[in-house]
């Protein structure tokens, strides 16, 4: 909080600073003595003369300018001619960080990393890691408590071995918001099928899936999360079906 306040602080001298800026320029401007013409040729002067300004730049003002602040002067003061200070506006936009926090909730053991990369693909750009993790760290999406093992990386010794499916948050279309439902070979890393589909039903999936097994083979298991579209019946009877192996991100206990 106390950097904050001296932030606006900052900026509010800043700003005073170029209100003074700008009274100098037109200070000899507002004498009541001066008839018109006078004033016009000292307005000119001033416009033609290289100024330095609170900030150590060289600068030219346009008689208009000079023009406009002298009516402030006259009809606010000095503080019709300081500028509002500028508010710090994020660079990420507001937008994103929910989408990333929706994300986050919908499988809590993604990392920022990996939500980074979703971002990416869907929204073509992502904040930092950095900022994702501090993003979720003030929404309360992380903490004390779970498992803490650390498991290494894994990769398939062999294509067909494992696939993993899951679901991403697609781009809005008529604004109506989409999914993607993917399945992904863990060793080629090849997308063995995917479909669109505008609701996170057990469908999509099933949809997906169904074309992957006939142009890619049978795979020997398939790895999905515990979300609602994958945990159902339909997976289960498609992997008793082709005696293929069920896993889900669902520890035992």
């Amino acid at each position: 909080m106390a950097s904050s306040e001296d932030e606006d602080r900052r900026r509010a001298e800043k700003a005073r600073q170029v209100g003074l800026f700008r009274y100098s320029l037109i200070q000899d401007l507002l004498d009541n003595t001066l008839t018109t013409r006078e004033r016009g040729r000292l307005a000119r002067e001033v416009a033609q003369k290289e100024h330095t300004d609170p900030f150590g730049r060289q600068v030219k003002v346009s008689r208009g300018t000079i023009d406009r602040w002298t009516r402030h002067y006259r009809s606010g003061g000095f503080a019709a001619l300081v500028p509002e200070p500028r508010k710090a506006v994020p660079r990420t936009p507001p937008e994103v960080l929910e989408l990333a926090a929706a994300l986050k909730r919908e499988n809590p053991g993604r990392t920022a990393a990996q939500i980074q990369r979703i971002l990416r693909t869907t929204q073509g750009w992502s904040p930092t890691e950095r900022t994702l993790q501090r993003h979720f760290v003030a929404a309360g999406l992380t903490g004390p408590g779970g498992d803490k093992s650390v498991f290494g990386r894994f990769e398939a010794t062999h294509g067909n071995e494992l696939w993993t499916g899951d679901a991403l948050h697609g781009p809005k279309i008529s604004g109506r918001k989409t999914y993607l439902f993917a399945f992904i070979d863990d060793h080629s890393r090849a997308i063995v099928g995917h479909r669109f589909g505008f609701a996170e039903d057990t469908v999509r999936p099933a949809a997906a899936l169904r074309p992957a097994l006939s142009a890619r083979g049978v795979p020997e298991s398939i790895y999905v999360d515990n979300g609602s579209a994958f945990v159902d019946t339909w997976l289960l009877r498609a992997c008793a079906t082709t005696n293929v192996s069920a896993r889900s991100s669902i520890s035992p206990t």
